[in-house]
């Protein structure tokens, strides 16, 4: 009896099949069958039943066909049962085999447990790794990125790098995408217990007979299929697209196994244009260029019917390629991996086209044909046969074998031609079969081919080629692939364009495109803001930075002028309603998602193809014209004709821009400008989807700058904070394959249509993946396309030249690597664009920029070329250097004299050699294989490049200030001296922060040093020393000093080369300004050397001249002494009662005495003015004979009583002098006396700081002091300095120095005279006397009056010593005093806000005052007690530690007396404190003390003291402070932010670069010429002209530098070398000078003596809050 079936025993099985006959193996790639000739070969099939544990294996199996399987239950090696069974497949479908018998005799203890069911599409995605995107598609975003695989060559090993390998080679358009494969790691081995089954030869069998293991490979065509299901619209056309370029076939009709389903490739194909030229336009030489599915073109399919032992894709690949050169088109069985069976690409209907190119000996075909190619056996795929049948013009059917009913065939309704194919020599060939079948679809002999023995592959195509020919000649059936999608939609075949978002995106860009009948006239009505008003506005801008046409129109009025025709032009734009169009291109990009991309490709295919009919008449008319020279005129109007009717959607965006530009001229309340005012943001999103930005309008040659910063900015905001760009360009002749370099080597879609070249410059960004965001350090790459250099469009144009150079000055200064490419054809053409980029290059480098270039070679293809060239190079580097020194020429900058000089280049590896694209002779030519292969090594090249910049990415702020400062840059025609960016500025105002920073370190460590030094000398001699020579004392510091000096020399000079070395803070951008700091450094160095020596041998000297006083001071402390203690005696014999007034008469009668037979030490006072006079002949000995006479000629004495006064010599001088004066002009005579009143200002400072030290003169002040002179005047080298002028100038200022000097050293001689000192001390030795005589303990008293009159005074001065610096490092913190242009900015924002005119009267002419002033009061404002306590207490608190530790040293010594005590203490305190002789007199005799108690009680005491100078500290004010101060810090202050002092030669403004020793001077804001006195000749009208505006203008000055002549400001640097002057970075940075002028305009005009200036319109509207914004900007405050 039967045991009742049971589900769960019932086996899912997968059988892999294997062939029993392989000797009639047919084309995998087409058929994947086996046959013996007459009926199907059934497939083995292997079963394991292990352990009741199901064992599943896969098997593909078309379908319709009858499979066989053995079923084999075992157990622990035994065969149980076999049993033989059958299925039959589904169409398109997978097998699943189930077994439900159970093992006989053996029953089973646990069921079968059931896996889950995958169909054959899952598990194929699964084994990719595309599983998830079948639902979530692959976006071209994600494809593009950069990433780890970008640019690594790593085999592909395991089937889920497969579909990144093809894209990655498929997106750089490689022929060799399709030649997939990988190589497995671990190999496939046979179950160990096999050996026992009994099937060894089975095993052996299959192995001999399939030693490559299909499980390891895949047939490309699954690959393919899989990819564009899992693709979205986009990449799927991307991919059509590039798979068209290489010449493969494309899907037509993709199949979906699982469904059975298959959709028409309508949206994939829509971006495929081709250019062919059929046999009617050879004679014309015309052509045809349009959309492959709108070209109406007779198709020819081929199917398979049954099994074909002929090759059908084989056969198609012969028929379409030329007898030159075969291309496989189709994928067949002898390519790689063509032979695996295919998993789910079975029903894949390809397409193909075959394109003439007018030339009868290699066109295959005259005319124009489409061929299919259908996968699989049409018995199973029958919806796409109906489809072709339908679509077709014919239809070959290739068999073995025929079924006399031929249902297939005879059952379409369709107007198709059938054409039988067949191979004679099959097994299964009936001829009876074939004439029946003939007969039933009436088909004569001529649509029956067959192929026999005696005929060879080329004659049987030969003759194939025949029919298909005589078809496509005669048929007239042409269709469109678009019109296909009609039929599909009949046939139940869907079409990918009837998503719902494609539907809606066409409609809205026909709605917009569907009106467009006469593009000009378009518009003109429908975007009008972007045409003759764009481009006046961009006149407008232009001619405001150049003044072409100022003629003798006062400057600021015609430019005030100019911003009111802008206003107008904004203003008319603003009258324009939003056009139809407009909005609903606005709205339509408005949607967020999948449909606003649908939207713009739509129309951008729409536009194109408009376009493309207008332009073609005009572009042949145009190359008409161009043959004759004559027709220059005719060539500019085809070329205005050309840009007129050339509409893309680039013109859309451009009017969005312009509708923005306009909106935000309105009030920031208007509707218009709320309205408007997310565009950018909606551009923003576009640019992140990858879509191009129009960066420059090429027709207007102008950046919407407000346009495209404020999209960037939006776009800064929808990413991740500071993201980094790293930006690449191209730059080359028109026509040679830029857009298509970058297309290939980023998989972008920069346009390439013959419908016109890329005009202007396309800005497109990419993503980069998070694993190689820290290696390239960036978050993007961005890739610039440019339109073509010397374009033949503008080359006929003026101003062509000027248009190449802005062209690549701009994108050659935003870029961190740019590829110039040059096609080797013509040597003329690329000398002129050598000059061009090397000019940009060179322009890049002075602006800071580090550029870098890859000069690609196109069109060479020999293997041997980089050898060959070697010549070719080195001439390339010749002319490179060449052009160098061209462009150096033109930009006066001729220490630039090779291409080395500007950048680093080496010819070994800067340059690459591309073959060219096509591969043959288009249409037919697939693109180049190794123009793929290079160009992937030239992507390599360019991200290697960039990976290792050494400065850091830009971040999009910083990019888009890259875009203004360098567009405004170039809209000015001296770039270098216009270039101003905020990126370079802030990049200078750190560096100029940090070196600020590292010098006060070093002065503040030599004021501290000096301090210690001059405390050594003044105690030589009062205290043990080392050395018992002042003198060699003198030489020991100075060398200290070198030592020191040198080590911080070079720590400022490390530390410039460490600041140099960060990749963060664009330090590359100030680069250039590296060896000025340097200088500095070194300069530095040499001014503190110089102070310190002098310090040190004045402090010497004063040592040496005292130790002669001291001596005496001695003596007559030793005479006191004596007589004291004499008296004492004597008073204490005396019998009387000694009270103190007796006591008070005899020492005053002692003390007479005593003073009475003194001889009085007379101090010799020193001759200062003779020996002022000295060093004054001296310094100016060398100078000639009539330097001895003008010095006679006065004595220096009777110099310098009045002030200094510059008067003119001769007759014409006078007059010329008194005209000059009159008119307020700066003649001669005036300019002379400004130096001499600010060298006369610097020294009598210098002198009033000597006074104040207190010191003895020294005979290097005045040496000082004529230095100063001499450096002054050297520096004025634009000014003539006549003999007669120094002389009298260095004598005036050394008879007032002399007459100074004088009255110290006689005040330094007084107050050191020893009987004067002697007196002063009178009181305290009466105190002794009388302490002595009563025998009182003087210890408390004593230790009390040491505090006072030795240790306070000695700490207080050490403080006063110690705090200027302090004070001065505090006053650095202030942002104001950070650096010279924050100072600038701090005391022009102070002036605007108290808005008087005497401060601004006061700032501009008498600045150095007025600054000394501000920075006292600056001082008094943020000075105050609590400021300054932490520096108080901490140098008190250091001194009274010293003292007590030098207390407790002391009196740990045993024995001695107090004046031992005291010595101890000194000692100790000999490189810490100052303490007086004169006051340590009175302690050193008469002391009745016990040390040891006196030193208890001195500890009190200076606990006592250190609380009560906290205490008056507390209570000292300010003021009182800074005036007791050794070190003045308002003097510090004033030199750090005084510079170099210079003024600009036009405006006096004062110059703000860093460093001492800087070699060019410029300053942040310019000021109008009438506030620096200037007036109009005739009307005596303060001059309004900026000097930022006149240096871009064709006006001339004169002045005393040009000796009187005129001459071009443009070319203001040949006069004043050192200075630069950058025109303002907007027209609004001058604006707060322009309110200062206008506000005060009266009493500037009165002040000077002139007439009030003629205040343009635009001027008035500038408010206070204006003028700060001007200052903000002005000085880069953000």
């Amino acid at each position: 009896m039967e045991e009742p079936f049971d589900e769960d025993l019932c086996v899912e099985l997968y059988c892999e099949v294997e062939e029993t006959s392989p000797t009639s193996r047919t084309d995998s790639k087409d058929d994947c069958r086996q046959s013996d000739g007459k009926v199907p070969c059934p497939s083995v099939e292997t079963v394991f039943y292990v352990s009741s544990e199901q064992v599943t294996q896969h098997v593909v199996t078309p379908a319709g066909e009858v499979e066989s399987y053995t079923t084999i239950y075992c157990k622990e090696g035994e065969i149980l049962e076999e049993e033989m069974g059958t299925t039959t497949s589904t169409p398109g479908g997978q097998d699943s085999i189930q077994v439900s018998t159970e093992p006989k005799n053996e029953p089973i203890s646990e069921p079968a447990s059931t896996t889950e069911h995958k169909t054959q599409l899952e598990s194929l995605l699964e084994d990719l790794g595309l599983k998830h995107h079948f639902m979530e598609k692959l976006s071209l975003s994600t494809i593009l990125q950069i990433d780890e695989k970008t640019c690594t060559d790593e085999p592909t090993k395991c089937y889920s790098d497969l579909p990144g390998y093809f894209l990655k080679k498929m997106m750089m358009v490689n022929v060799k995408a399709r030649n997939v494969e990988f190589t497995s790691e671990c190999e496939s081995a046979c179950d160990a217990e096999s050996d026992e089954t009994g099937f060894e030869d089975f095993y052996d069998f299959y192995d001999g007979s399939n030693s490559l293991n299909s499980n390891n490979r895949l047939n490309p065509l699954d690959i393919i299929t899989a990819l564009f299901l899992c693709s979205d619209g986009f990449v799927q056309q991307e991919m059509a697209l590039k798979m068209s370029m290489c010449q493969f076939s494309v899907p037509l009709l993709l199949p979906n196994c699982d469904t059975k389903q298959c959709s028409l490739m309508l949206w994939a194909m829509r971006d495929i244009v081709k250019k062919y030229r059929p046999l009617l336009l050879s004679e014309s030489k015309g052509f045809i260029e349009d959309r492959i599915v709108v070209s109406k073109l007779p198709m020819v399919s081929f199917v398979r019917l049954g099994e074909c032992s002929l090759s059908k894709s084989d056969t198609l690949n012969k028929l379409l390629s030329s007898s030159q050169q075969n291309h496989d088109i189709f994928v067949h069985r002898n390519m790689t991996n063509g032979d695996c069976p295919r998993r789910i690409s079975n029903g894949l209907t390809e397409i193909t086209w075959y394109l003439p190119c007018g030339n009868k000996n290699m066109d295959v075909f005259g005319e124009p044909v489409a061929v299919a190619n259908l996968r699989g056996d049409i018995a199973s795929f029958e919806m796409q046969f109906s489809f072709l049948c339908h679509t077709s013009a014919a239809v070959f059917v290739f068999f073995d074998s025929l079924d006399s009913e031929c249902k297939m065939l005879s059952n379409q309704h369709h107007k198709a031609q059938i054409f039988l194919v067949g191979n004679r020599q099959s097994q299964g060939f009936s001829m009876d079969a074939v004439k029946k079948v003939a007969k039933k679809l009436n088909l004569t002999k001529s649509y029956i081919l067959l192929k026999d023995k005696q005929m060879n592959d080329a004659t049987f195509v030969k003759n194939l080629h025949k029919t298909v020919k005589h078809v496509v000649e005669n048929t007239q059936v042409k269709m469109q692939i678009e019109q296909m999608a009609d039929i599909a939609h009949e046939l139940g075949v869907l079409v990918d364009e009837d998503c719902p978002e494609c539907q809606t995106a066409k409609t809205n860009a026909d709605a917009i495109t569907g009106k467009i009948k006469h593009i000009p006239k378009y518009k003109d009505d429908h975007l009008p803001l972007h045409g003759e008003i764009w481009k006046k506005l961009t006149f407008l801008e232009k001619e405001e930075c150049r003044l072409h046409n100022v003629g003798s129109k006062n400057i600021e009025m015609y430019k005030s002028d100019l911003q009111r025709e802008k206003e107008e032009l904004r203003k008319e734009q603003n009258l324009y309603d939003l056009s139809e169009a407009m909005t609903c291109f606005i709205s339509a990009i408005s949607i967020p998602g999948i449909e606003r991309s649908y939207f713009l490709k739509w129309m951008r295919m729409n536009l194109d193809n408009l376009s493309r009919q207008k332009l073609s008449g005009l572009r042949e008319g145009y190359k008409n014209k161009k043959k004759s020279s004559e027709n220059k005129e005719e060539i500019k109007e085809i070329d205005r004709q050309l840009s007129n009717s050339s509409l893309g959607i680039e013109h859309f965006f451009r009017e969005m821009g312009q509708i923005y530009e306009a909106s935000v001229s309105l009030p920031e309340s208007s509707p218009s400008r709320q309205q408007f005012k997310h565009l950018p943001r909606l551009c923003a999103g576009l640019l992140l989807d990858g879509f191009p930005l129009e960066l420059v309008d090429g027709d207007a040659s102008n950046i919407p700058l407000r346009w495209v910063t404020d999209v960037l900015s939006q776009l800064n905001d929808l990413v991740s904070p500071k993201s980094k760009l790293l930006v690449a360009t191209v730059l080359g002749v028109q026509s040679t394959g830029k857009s298509t370099l970058l297309n290939t080597m980023f998989g972008v879609q920069f346009a390439v249509s013959s419908g016109r070249c890329t005009r202007g410059a396309f800005m497109l960004l990419i993503k980069v993946n998070e694993n190689v965001k820290k290696e390239l350090n960036c978050d993007f790459m961005l890739i610039i396309d440019t339109e073509g250099l010397k374009s033949p469009e503008l080359a006929q144009l003026d101003n062509s030249y000027e248009h190449d150079n802005e062209l690549a000055t701009l994108v050659v200064g935003l870029s961190d690597i740019t590829i110039i490419n040059i096609a080797m054809e013509n040597s003329t053409e690329m000398k002129d664009i050598l000059q061009i980029v090397v000019h940009a290059f060179l322009r890049m480098k002075e602006v800071g920029k580090k550029p870098r270039c890859q000069f690609v070679h196109q069109n060479v293809a020999d293997v041997s070329a980089p050898e060959k060239n070697l010549r070719e190079r080195e001439l390339l580097l010749e002319q490179l250097n060449e052009m160098t020194q061209a462009a150096a020429r033109m930009e006066k900058k001729e220490e630039n004299k090779s291409f080395t000089d500007v950048m680093e280049y080496n010819p070994a590896t800067g340059n690459q050699y591309i073959p060219g694209l096509w591969n043959g002779s288009p249409p037919m030519a697939p693109v180049n294989a190794g123009y793929s292969e290079a160009v992937y090594e030239l992507k390599k090249n360019v991200i290697q490049i960039l990976g290792k910049c050494e400065s850091s990415a830009n971040d999009i702020l910083e990019f888009t200030e890259w875009i203004r400062s360098l567009w405004n840059a170039v809209k000015h025609e001296n770039f270098i001296f216009s270039f101003r960016n905020s990126l370079v500025a802030d990049a200078y105002m750190r560096l100029c922060t940090e070196f600020n920073k590292w010098e006060w370190e070093f002065k503040k460590e030599m004021y501290s040093w000096t301090n210690d030094a001059e405390i050594k000398i003044s105690n030589f001699g009062s205290v043990e020393c080392e050395v018992s020579n002042i003198g060699q004392l003198l030489t020991d510091l100075k060398s200290d000093a070198c030592l020191v000096l040198s080590e911080w020399e070079t720590k400022l000079l490390e530390n410039l080369d460490k600041y140099f070395k960060q990749t963060e803070g664009h330090v590359n951008l100030v680069e250039a300004f590296r060896a000025d700091f340097a200088n500095s450094a070194k300069s530095l160095r040499r001014e503190m050397e110089s102070s310190v020596h002098n310090q040190l041998t004045v402090a010497t000297d004063v040592r040496k001249g005292m130790t002669e006083i001291d001596k005496i001071k001695v003596n007559h402390t030793k005479e006191v002494e004596k007589r004291v203690g004499a008296l004492i005696e004597e008073c204490r014999k005396k019998k009387v009662d000694m009270t103190d007034k007796k006591l008070d008469e005899e020492f005053d009668k002692m003390w007479n005495k005593m003073v009475k037979e003194q001889v009085l030490y007379k101090q010799e006072t020193m001759d200062v003015i003779g020996n002022v006079f000295y060093y004054l002949r001296n310094n100016l000995s060398h100078k000639g004979s009539h330097v001895c006479q003008l010095l006679s000629k006065t004595k220096l004495q009777d110099c310098g009583k009045m002030p200094f006064k510059v008067s003119a010599e001769g007759f014409i001088n006078k007059t010329v002098h008194k005209v000059s004066k009159y008119f307020n002009w700066q003649d001669h005579v005036m300019v002379l006396q400004q130096i001499a009143d600010g060298i006369i200002m610097d020294c009598s400072q210098f002198v009033k700081e000597k006074k104040e030290r207190k010191n003895n003169y020294h005979n290097t002040f005045i040496q000082e002091i004529l230095h100063m002179i001499d450096e002054s005047l050297k520096n004025q080298k634009n000014v003539k300095i006549e003999i007669e002028f120094e002389v009298s100038l260095k004598q005036h200022i050394c008879a007032v120095a002399a007459r100074d000097f004088q009255e110290m050293h006689e005040d330094f001689i007084q107050l050191n005279d020893p009987h004067i000192c002697l007196n002063q001390n009178k009181e305290r030795f009466r105190v002794n006397f009388k302490d002595e005589f009563h025998e009182r303990d003087q210890c408390q008293k004593n230790a009390k009056d040491f505090t006072d009159y030795c240790l306070r005074p000695a700490v207080e001065n050490f403080i006063n010593r110690s705090l200027g610096p302090d004070i001065i490092g505090e006053m650095k913190t202030r942002i104001q005093f950070s650096t010279r242009m924050f100072f600038q900015y701090s005391v022009l924002l102070d002036l605007l806000s108290k808005d008087k005119f005497e401060d601004y009267h006061s700032f501009i002419c008498s600045y150095e005052w007025y600054v000394k002033k501000w920075i006292l009061d600056e001082m008094d404002k943020v000075l105050t007690n609590e400021s300054l306590s932490e520096f108080e207490d901490r140098h008190l608190g250091s001194r009274i530690k010293s003292i007590n530790d030098a207390i407790q040293k002391a009196q740990a010594k045993e024995g001695g007396n107090l004046q031992e005590l005291i010595k101890d203490i000194r000692q100790e305190l000999r490189e810490k404190l100052v303490i007086s002789e004169d006051a340590l007199g009175p302690f050193m005799i008469l002391n009745n003390v016990k040390h040891k108690e006196f030193a208890q009680w001195l500890t009190d005491c200076v606990k006592e003291m250190e609380e009560n100078i906290k205490e008056q500290l507390k209570k000292t004010n300010i003021k009182t402070k800074l005036a007791n101060l050794d070190v003045q810090p308002e003097n510090e202050l004033f030199k750090s932010v005084i510079g170099c002092s210079k003024r600009c030669p036009f405006c006096e403004a004062p110059c703000e670069a860093g460093g001492i020793d800087h070699k060019e001077h410029t300053t942040s804001l310019r000021r109008p010429s009438g506030l620096g006195r200037y007036r109009w000749h005739g009307s005596k009208k303060l001059v309004i002209d900026i000097c930022t505006s006149v240096v871009s203008s064709d006006c001339r000055f004169r002045c005393d530098a040009t000796k009187g002549e005129w001459h071009p400001y443009k070319e203001y640097t040949t006069i004043f070398p050192d200075w630069r002057i950058a025109p303002d970075k907007s027209l609004k940075d001058s604006d707060y000078w322009k309110y200062v002028l206008k506000r005060f305009n009266k009493e500037f005009s009165e002040a000077y003596n002139a007439e009030p200036a003629d205040i343009p319109d635009t001027w008035n509207h500038i408010t206070p809050q204006i003028a700060r914004e001007s200052l903000k900007s002005s000085f880069n405050i953000k």
